[in-house]
């Protein structure tokens, strides 16, 4: 993208709400085995082995749980500034995050986007010393980085207009009704070169569903599940391991104590092509969500994590999803 509009390059972090700092810290840095990048009273920031920016995840203290925003990086700072100007003119919700907020980071731009998630843009955050070849510290199943989020919406069409035609996304999968004309149930968009740095779900929302972070290899996803298990917190593993048929992605889902979601996830595929097609599935194809593996609990489908306001952090009421159709195989 060009001139005006705003180069959004790819996912940067996400943060989510805890109510016990320390129990966070021992899940996912003492037996998951993300990287501490620094602390303070009411933060853990944290990082994959591979990144070299400040930071990926961020644990911070709350009364209750839930996804305070996830953050998209631009390539120049005064994409900030488009997109500032781009989202004031759509009447969306904006504030500048300044000051030292967020540990690491510059200035940054966080907006009310059209479902009512909240996003974050930023350009400059502290460069660290990545860990990819320090074998000797890697931990837990080997969490290289930060791949994307999945979000339910109410209304995933609008969704899709907003992320495609304003912010410049493209659509790498998507799920469509079998009705005719068919609506669109979800969609899967990236700005980086795989298959989502976003996934917009047809749900109660706005909800984040889970942060996907990638781990090397098939070996990791089901070592994510021994260590688990051995330390006693097989209840954690939600769902999985399987393969879903939309990304090609070898998965394990887990919940934390706060019942916050992530997503271990490796084996998807690059799209190195402008002219990419994206690849249709049907709702009633129940492929698309598992290739091979159990079917998911009823806790996936019904559960996600509230988020936050971005003017007083309080949480958004949820609203329901406009299409009420149920996936033939789902009871």
């Amino acid at each position: 993208m060009t001139g005006t509009v705003a180069q959004i390059l790819r996912l940067g972090h996400v943060e989510y709400r805890v109510t016990d700092l320390e129990r966070a810290r021992a899940f996912y840095v003492d037996l998951l085995g993300f990287v501490e990048t620094s602390h303070d009273r009411g933060r853990v920031y944290l990082r994959g082995l591979e990144e070299r920016e400040h930071h990926s995840f961020v644990l911070r203290k709350a009364p209750s749980a839930g996804v305070s925003h996830f953050a998209f990086r631009v390539a120049r700072e005064d994409d900030l500034d488009r997109l500032q100007r781009r989202c004031e003119a759509a009447d969306r919700p904006t504030r500048w995050v300044v000051g030292g907020e967020e540990e690491g980071q510059g200035r940054a731009l966080r907006v009310q986007d059209a479902s009512g998630l909240p996003v974050e843009f930023y350009h400059e955050m502290a460069p660290v010393d990545r860990h990819l070849q320090r074998f000797d510290l890697y931990r837990g199943p080997h969490v290289m980085r930060i791949d994307h989020v999945n979000c339910q919406v109410p209304d995933v069409q609008a969704a899709y207009d907003w992320y495609t035609r304003e912010w410049g996304f493209s659509c790498s999968e998507y799920t469509e009704t079998d009705d005719r004309p068919p609506r669109l149930w979800a969609a899967w968009l990236h700005r980086k070169q795989n298959v989502h740095d976003i996934a917009l779900m047809n749900g109660i929302g706005p909800r984040v569903h889970h942060a996907g972070f990638w781990v090397p290899d098939a070996l990791a996803v089901l070592r994510a599940c021994d260590i688990l298990a051995a330390a006693g917190e097989a209840g954690a593993i939600e769902r999985g391991p399987g393969r879903h048929g939309l990304s090609n992605a070898l998965f394990v889902y887990l919940r934390d104590g706060d019942r916050n979601r992530i997503e271990l996830y490796a084996s998807d595929y690059l799209i190195a092509d402008p002219d990419w097609k994206p690849i249709r599935w049907s709702i009633n194809d129940p492929r698309r969500a598992t290739f091979w593996g159990h079917v998911p609990p009823k806790s996936w489908f019904e559960e996600a994590s509230l988020v936050e306001s971005i003017t007083d952090g309080t949480l958004i009421e949820p609203q329901p999803p406009q299409l009420q159709d149920r996936p033939s195989f789902v009871t």
